[in-house]
């Protein structure tokens, strides 16, 4: 089974064209699944609630993603900073469909040129037709289908969004597996806790599987965890294996950062220097992390409230945003760990 996040921001009739809705939370989920030659494929929608007032959900949407999925329906700056969030996001690949309010004339070429400036001109345009639409998102599927099969590769990383306990099953916490394999009996590790489990069951679209990888939404039910080990921003990683005597070393799949060299890639769009004593948010891995500009002098320099993880092997883009600034995205940032 092979799966695609696409985060999207538009109306929930063009979702629904799409795609079937399954959840209704901060943000929106829709499901589309067809059997090809390999086994099912799945298209899944991750669409944010409540923006633009509320832009966390946004960048949770966007982590999770590999593809994006944007209808315009005025071009203004709400749809500016959208656009940024998806480019900061390193989410290059995605679907534009124009679909003007009743009481509004869209220039196509202004809004093409938008996403080029802002380093999304992989983007294709696509018509306001659910049948096209997925067409055009099961061949960006198989555009990338490369990239898809590499992060189940790499080391584990699952989120958490949710977690409760369930009668006669115990504690349960739910997240994209964003890179890596998780299966039935594997020993874990929960950050920020430094908390152990071990895997009981695994779920994944409702039925019970041995293994769950990248990009799959699973159910992980564990055995030898306390509940206050788990947040709404726990990760799930394997746990580190050190032994000599079989010359096995697999260590820690991420890295705690409490101060970090900030490398910026400001938005074409944002005009705002960051000056000492700036507060920034860092978004990455569903994470949302406050810090504090220390120094700008040579290299931009944050300490963070509270730890921020970075994976060490291929480390996502992480989005840097001021909230009570506007535009409220910076940019995206590679982030180096201090000391």
């Amino acid at each position: 089974m092979t799966v695609l996040n696409i985060a999207m921001v538009g109306s929930d009739d063009l979702a629904k064209s799409i795609a079937k809705a399954t959840d209704q939370r901060d943000v929106h989920t829709y499901v589309h699944k067809e059997n090809g030659p390999n086994g099912a494929r799945i298209l899944s929608i991750i669409r944010p609630a409540k923006l633009p007032e509320r832009i966390r959900p946004l960048f949770n949407s966007l982590c999770a993603a590999r593809v994006g999925l944007i209808e315009v329906n005025k071009i203004d700056s709400n749809l500016g900073e959208v656009i940024v969030a998806f480019a900061s996001s390193g989410i290059t690949n995605g679907i534009i469909v124009i679909n003007p309010n009743s009481d509004e004339w869209i220039d196509e070429e202004q809004v093409i040129a938008l996403f080029t400036q802002a380093g999304l001109s992989n983007w294709t345009q696509c018509a306001n037709e659910g049948t096209e639409l997925r067409s055009t998102l099961y061949d960006l599927m198989d555009e990338i289908e490369s990239e898809l099969m590499e992060a189940q590769t790499l080391p584990l990383v699952v989120p958490i969004d949710q977690y409760f306990n369930v009668k006669g099953i115990g504690l349960v916490a739910i997240g994209y597996v964003q890179s890596g394999s998780i299966k039935v009996h594997d020993e874990l590790h929960l950050l920020p806790a430094e908390g152990p489990g071990t895997v009981k069951s695994l779920q994944v679209m409702d039925d019970d599987v041995p293994i769950a990888v990248a990009g799959d939404r699973v159910g992980i039910a564990l055995r030898n965890t306390k509940e206050d080990h788990l947040s709404g921003g726990s990760i799930v990683l394997h746990k580190p294996i050190e032994d000599k005597n079989k010359g096995i070393s697999m260590p820690l799949a991420m890295e705690k950062h409490m101060k970090s060299i900030i490398n910026l890639n400001q938005s074409p769009f944002q005009k705002r220097k960051l000056l000492v004593g700036d507060v920034v948010h860092a978004s990455v891995d569903l994470q949302f992390v406050v810090g504090r500009i220390e120094s700008v002098d040579g290299e931009l320099i944050v300490e963070w409230e509270s730890p921020l993880y970075s994976r060490i092997e291929n480390p996502p883009k992480v989005l840097i945003a001021q909230l009570d600034s506007k535009p409220r995205i910076m940019g995206s940032a590679n982030l180096i760990r201090l000391e």
